[in-house]
């Protein structure tokens, strides 16, 4: 019990480790107002699009749903500062597969809730303009292809 009052304590004094973390790179930052964004993009949060983010933030960034809540409170609080030709910028200058990670995780939220609007459209296919990336680099080897690369885990 006494270590459960201190790790709050700690984060209450320190602040929420994994909004440290995406507060202290824009690339991630950037990444997961990218996502959101998808989520977005038809006009409605759909429950599956939601839990396609959540798996996506714990399998690629090693964010759980404690830490993700305070991120998302984050996100909200300071994103209006990155537009999405912004954020997108940020990826021009990564290695190519993490761009490939990017297009393919967003991906994967517009097709979450089976049904692929032509917003959702629109954005990835800007995306992947911007990125450099052609859909097959999407659809080519999975969402778990070769080459995955990401921030470590929190």
């Amino acid at each position: 019990m006494a270590e459960g009052f201190l790790a709050k304590l700690r984060v209450l004094v320190e602040g929420d480790p994994a909004v440290r973390r995406v507060a202290d790179d824009p690339v991630l930052s950037a990444e997961l107002l990218l996502l959101f964004r998808m989520i977005l993009a038809d006009g409605e949060v759909d429950e599956k699009e939601l839990e396609t983010f959540r798996r996506i933030c714990r399998e690629a960034f090693g964010i759980g749903e404690d830490g993700l809540k305070n991120v998302i409170r984050y996100l909200h609080d300071f994103g209006y500062e990155t537009t999405g030709s912004q954020a997108l910028a940020l990826f021009r200058t990564l290695e190519r597969p993490r761009r490939v990670q990017l297009a393919r995780h967003m991906a994967e939220i517009a097709k979450s809730d089976s049904d692929l609007s032509a917003h959702e459209v629109r954005l990835l296919r800007r995306t992947l303009e911007v990125l450099d990336l052609e859909p097959s680099d999407v659809v080519g080897s999975g969402a778990h292809g070769e080459g995955e690369a990401g921030p470590a885990p929190v």
